[in-house]
C-alpha cells in the first residue's frame, strides 16, 4: 500500500469563550504552537480540573514540553472540543504515513515513550459529544488517512462507555487490536492491611530483615514532598541514580538523550507548580537510594518514574519506596493509582493486585469504500473475526 503526504488542511477558526452558551459545539484542528497561550492554557488547566477521566500526559504541564522537545516542527494538531465557547475536550493528533512499519497512512491520537496514557480530555457528561464531533472531523477532514488510531486508552470507564455507544449508534467498525492489563492500586483496605494482603508472610518477613539490613550501614529514613522546594536537585538527583544503572549502561536512561531529558525536567517542574507532584525518597544517611514519582490527578493517581541505586539492590530499594507508597490508600481524594507499568512487571505486578485493562483501538472513518477498506485492514491484523471495540 502506498504511502501518502499528509492532506493540507485548512484550520478551524478559534472559538471565542465569550460565545454564546446556547451554541453548536465545534472541534477545530490547530497546530499546537497556535495553542501555546496564556488564553489556551487557562482553559486547558480548566478542562483538565473537570475532567471525566484525568489524564496527567494531556495536562498542559507535561504535554506542551512534550511537544516542544518532540515535535519542535508543529506537525502535530491539537483538537480542541469546544461547547458554548468553553474548551470542553482536548487531543493531540497527528498524521502517520506508516502503521507499525508498515505503510498505511492514518490518524493517530499522539503519544510517545514516555507518555502512558492516551485518553483524551473531557469535561464530565461531554463525553459521546466529543466522540460524536472527533469522528464527523474524522470523516470529513481525514484526507489520505484510512482510519483513526488511539493508543493506550482506558477499556473501562465513562470515556470508554461512550465511544462503546457512539459506534453502535452510528454502525461505525471498531476494533480492539491489543490489549494489556497493568497494575493498578484500588482498595478500601489500609497500608498494612493491603501488603499482608498481597504479599506472602515470608515475603514481608524478608522486607522486614532487608530493611534491618540496611539500617545496620547507615540512617535509614523517608521523605515525601508535594511542594516544589529543591526541586531542581531532587531533579538532578534521579537522573543520575537512573543513569548510574543497567538504564544508562544502555542508553535508555532519560538522560542518555538530550529531549527526554529536557522533557523530563520541564515536566516535573510543571507538575510541581502545578501542585500535581508527589515525590518520595529513601535515604541512606544523606544519599538517596530510591526515588520515586507519582503525579496526584484526583480521584486518580499515576505513578511515572522510579529510579534506585544498584548497588543495594540486595536490600530491595525499590520494593521498601513501594511499600512506602502504599501510603496512597489512605489519602480520601485518592481512589486509585495507576502503575503506568508493562504487563505482567517482574515488581509491581506482585505488590499491586488490581489491574487496569489499557488497550490500542482503530476506528472506521470516511466514506463507505474507506471503512470496507478499513474493515479489510482490520481483519487481515486481527484474523477473520476482529475484535470490537466492547470486548
Amino acid at each position: 500500500m502506498a504511502s501518502a503526504a499528509l492532506p493540507d488542511q485548512a484550520a478551524a477558526p478559534r472559538v471565542s469563550y465569550d460565545a454564546p452558551v446556547d451554541s453548536a459545539p465545534v472541534l477545530s484542528a490547530l497546530p499546537w504552537p497556535g495553542c501555546d497561550t496564556h488564553s489556551v492554557h487557562a482553559a486547558w488547566d480548566a478542562l483538565a480540573a473537570r475532567a471525566s477521566e484525568p489524564n496527567p500526559f494531556y495536562e498542559r504541564w507535561y504535554l506542551l514540553p512534550s511537544l516542544q522537545t518532540l515535535d519542535p516542527h508543529g506537525a502535530v494538531r491539537l483538537l480542541r472540543f469546544e461547547v458554548g465557547g468553553v474548551l470542553s475536550g482536548l487531543l493531540p493528533i497527528k498524521f502517520e504515513n506508516r502503521y507499525y512499519g508498515r505503510p498505511i497512512p492514518h490518524w493517530r491520537g499522539w503519544v510517545h515513550d514516555n507518555c502512558f496514557l492516551g485518553a483524551p480530555l473531557v469535561a464530565a457528561g461531554q463525553e459521546a459529544a466529543f466522540w460524536r464531533a472527533l469522528l464527523s472531523w474524522a470523516d470529513q477532514q481525514g484526507g489520505a488517512g484510512l482510519f483513526l488510531h488511539l493508543a493506550h486508552l482506558p477499556l473501562e470507564g465513562p470515556l470508554h462507555a461512550a465511544l462503546t455507544t457512539v459506534l453502535s449508534k452510528q454502525q461505525r467498525l471498531g476494533a480492539l487490536v491489543h490489549r494489556e492489563d497493568r497494575a493498578m492500586l484500588r482498595s478500601d483496605l489500609a497500608p498494612d492491611a493491603y501488603l499482608e494482603q498481597s504479599l506472602s508472610g515470608k515475603k514481608r518477613k524478608e522486607l522486614r530483615r532487608q530493611f534491618a539490613r540496611l539500617s545496620e550501614l547507615g540512617q535509614v529514613r523517608f521523605t515525601r514532598q508535594e511542594d516544589s522546594a529543591g526541586i531542581g536537585r531532587w531533579i538532578d538527583e534521579f537522573l543520575a541514580l537512573e543513569h548510574s544503572g543497567w538504564k544508562g549502561s544502555v542508553g535508555s536512561a532519560l538522560s542518555s538523550h538530550f529531549v527526554t531529558e529536557t522533557l523530563f525536567r520541564d515536566a516535573i517542574a510543571g507538575a510541581a507548580q502545578a501542585g500535581k507532584l508527589e515525590r518520595i525518597t529513601l535515604w541512606l544517611d544523606d544519599a538517596p537510594i530510591a526515588m520515586l514519582i507519582n503525579f496526584l490527578t484526583p480521584p486518580g493517581a499515576f505513578s511515572y518514574k522510579t529510579a534506585f541505586d544498584e548497588r543495594y539492590a540486595r536490600f530491595s530499594p525499590g520494593v521498601l519506596l513501594q511499600r512506602e507508597n502504599l501510603d496512597l490508600l489512605h489519602r480520601a481524594e485518592i481512589a486509585w493509582c495507576d502503575s503506568c507499568a508493562a504487563a505482567d512487571h517482574p515488581m509491581i505486578d506482585h505488590l499491586w493486585r488490581e489491574r487496569r485493562a489499557i488497550g490500542r483501538v482503530s476506528l472506521a472513518i470516511g466514506g463507505p469504500l474507506r471503512r470496507k477498506a478499513f474493515a479489510l485492514l482490520a481483519r487481515a491484523e486481527l484474523g477473520r473475526n476482529p475484535t470490537g471495540i466492547a470486548a
